[in-house]
């Protein structure tokens, strides 16, 4: 019998081993690698190289999987990039891209470590009984090879991971009746996401579209006349934080406390080397859009 997982566990397992993941949307390696096979820089990068697993979906799937970007900011690259590369290009493109930034980021001694590869063993343990259903970018990623490398296997596995967990807050934040703009601008007034500006200008939406979203959000009592959460919007935050954390905790029950407390503590020293060698840094946003 599994053992029940602790509150709080879920996100914090998550919040420790996602930036080895995240860290290849502000790369430059990633702009570099995907460009060489025919992508245009910036936005149509991140959302083909994301997307891709899909198959070559149109920019009505990867709005409905991404959820909080604006569907015309999607639409500027998605289907476009399908006749500017093949999926496999891309696919391979992205792999090399994250070898290159984890091995810049976190130095050849560290990429290639025992500790790297205890990480990744680990973190692909917490993959092996996960079911797509109801998840399609994990589905999709899902399906994709293994890489056999330590640190790209690594790489993979919170991949996996993160798109398990993004799959469930999807379905959270659609069960709670937030619409994708609603779900950013009420994680934005938590102040533990974006700024407003880097929201809008990150996600493509104008200042009428957020007014219009705020006005709403106003209207029914989830955030006050200055913009803030009131008590019902942070239990509503809350409720759907609570939710995620539930459906996402599949991959640490599979391992197991003593193997999750170990991945949390390696995760979070791998992350902190990746953050001391700026791969989060207000030029490398910046170059990202943000």
């Amino acid at each position: 019998m599994p053992v029940p997982l602790p509150a709080g566990v879920a996100g914090r397992a998550n919040r420790a081993v996602d930036s080895l993941h995240a860290m290849l949307y502000f790369a430059p390696e990633s702009d570099e690698e995907l460009t060489a096979v025919g992508l245009r820089p910036g936005r149509m990068c991140y959302f083909a190289s994301r997307s891709a697993p899909m198959g070559a979906v149109s920019a009505g799937v990867t709005t409905a999987t991404f959820y909080n970007f604006n569907p015309a900011l999607v639409a500027r690259h998605i289907p476009r990039a399908w006749g500017l590369a093949s999926l496999d290009d891309i696919l391979a493109a992205r792999v090399r891209a994250a070898d290159r930034a984890l091995r810049r980021l976190l130095g050849d001694d560290v990429a290639l470590s025992p500790v790297v590869e205890e990480a990744a063993e680990l973190a692909r343990a917490a993959t092996v009984d996960l079911s797509p259903q109801g998840r399609p970018l994990y589905a999709a990623h899902a399906e994709l090879p293994w890489p056999t490398e330590p640190h790209l296997l690594l790489w993979h596995a919170v991949t996996l991971l993160r798109e398990y967990r993004g799959d469930g807050h999807v379905a959270t934040l659609l069960g709670s009746g937030l619409t994708g703009l609603d779900a950013l601008i009420t994680h934005t007034a938590t102040g533990r996401g974006f700024t407003v500006p880097a929201a809008k200008a990150t996600r493509g939406w104008s200042d009428d579209e957020w007014d219009a979203a705020a006005d709403r959000l106003q209207a029914a009592g989830i955030l006050d006349g200055d913009g803030g959460l009131t008590a019902a919007g942070l239990e509503l935050r809350e409720s759907v934080e609570r939710a995620t954390d539930e459906l996402g905790a599949a991959p640490w029950i599979t391992i197991g406390p003593e193997a999750t407390d170990r991945l949390i503590e390696l995760g979070r020293g791998l992350s902190r080397q990746l953050l001391a060698s700026g791969a989060f840094s207000a030029e490398v946003f910046a170059r990202s859009g943000g």
